[in-house]
């Protein structure tokens, strides 16, 4: 699995320059093609978060555009454990 650097120093990314930064720098180790479609996807838990649909698991899989090899990478990680916008996540679930 190759590693994408995507850090701005001292400075959080937004949602879509994390997505922008993961397409553009991704290089398929399967087909060696340049580029990426990204999707982001979050999950529940279980017991009492995935009774409330609180979707603490978040995900973006990363897929080339050329043969459709995909990387998982978790969300938390990239972009910093965020306490507010979990809670947020609970107040707004659909």
């Amino acid at each position: 699995m190759m590693m994408i650097t995507i850090i701005k120093m001292g400075e959080k990314m937004s949602k879509q320059e994390l997505d922008e930064a993961l397409s553009s720098k991704f290089a398929c180790p399967k087909c060696k093609e340049r580029g990426a479609h990204v999707e982001r996807l979050a999950m529940a838990g279980t017991g009492f978060s995935r009774m409330l649909e609180v979707q603490r698991y978040r995900y973006a899989f990363v897929s080339c555009k050329n043969c459709g090899y995909t990387e998982i990478y978790n969300l938390r990680v990239l972009e910093g454990d965020d306490k507010l916008g979990t809670l947020l996540e609970i107040l707004t679930a659909d």
